[in-house]
């Protein structure tokens, strides 16, 4: 049987989740390819990929898949890589333009802004140039590493993370492992769980190598993944997700609001 294709986000929060499979026990089972959240999802639903770290929206959107239990990528308290930059205070702006490879944080401003703030946006998706997005809008959502490394001016900085735990009181979860139901995924959980077991064994490996690569600190790439990033989908990750989901159907960005179904 071929190994299953998997779709990856490039992201400097996905690597623990992937380090076993990249240099522990795991390496040469999967299929790597790494692209952008909003193409990990897509990947899956074209089934150009078995399974993917999707932004955690497009679960809704997907049929007969399943969650991986127990790994996630999400965030307890501040997450420090999805931000709100703005020139305007929050209650004055109108236009955001948002990172277009985001859909799980686009959603959560979407929702955070109509239910939190009773404020109506017009959001403007384009590239993830903070220049040009705070050119073309009021504001710019930032996501992933160019939101880590953000070291730009700008008037008000909101961490949609933060601004969540501030109203709900819960985490939220950005991504989850999610893969069609048809691919045996029970059979494969160990792996990824081992996988990132052996992530969170290395983070001061990992933290050496991305340092380099994104210009940061050794000990500030180990506090992100250690401090702002939670890797677990334990039952206050699924509560937070859960209202997550309830509240995107009751501002019509998902249709209806499907349960989790896992592996």
């Amino acid at each position: 049987m071929p190994a299953l294709k998997l779709s990856v986000v490039q992201y400097l929060n996905t690597v623990p989740l992937i380090w076993g499979m990249l240099r522990g026990e795991q390496q040469g089972k999967f299929d790597l390819r790494f692209t952008t959240p909003a193409n990990c999802a897509d990947a899956v639903h074209q089934r150009q990929a078995d399974v993917g770290i999707i932004p955690s929206i497009e679960y809704q959107r997907l049929d007969r898949v399943q969650i991986l239990s127990g790994m996630s990528i999400a965030a307890k308290n501040q997450v420090r890589s999805v931000l709100l930059l703005s020139k305007v205070p929050l209650a004055k702006i109108q236009t955001v333009a948002t990172d277009n490879s985001s859909r799980t944080s686009a959603a959560l401003l979407r929702v955070m802004m109509r239910k939190f703030y009773s404020r109506w946006i017009t959001v403007i998706p384009l590239a993830p140039r903070p220049d040009i997005m705070l050119e073309r809008a009021d504001a710019a959502l930032l996501i992933g590493d160019a939101a880590l490394t953000y070291s730009g001016q700008v008037a008000e900085v909101y961490d949609l993370a933060a601004e969540w735990k501030r109203f709900t009181g819960l985490p939220f979860v950005f991504a989850l492992w999610v893969g069609h139901e048809d691919r045996n995924l029970t059979k494969h959980h160990a792996d990824f769980a081992a996988s990132l077991q052996f992530g969170l064994a290395h983070i001061d490996d990992i933290a050496a190598e991305y340092a380099l690569r994104l210009g940061m600190t050794a000990a500030a790439v180990k506090v992100y993944l250690t401090e702002n990033i939670d890797y677990s989908l334990d039952e206050e990750n699924r509560q937070g997700l859960r209202l997550f989901y309830k509240l995107a159907h009751e501002t019509g960005i998902i249709p209806v609001e499907k349960a989790l179904y896992f592996a």
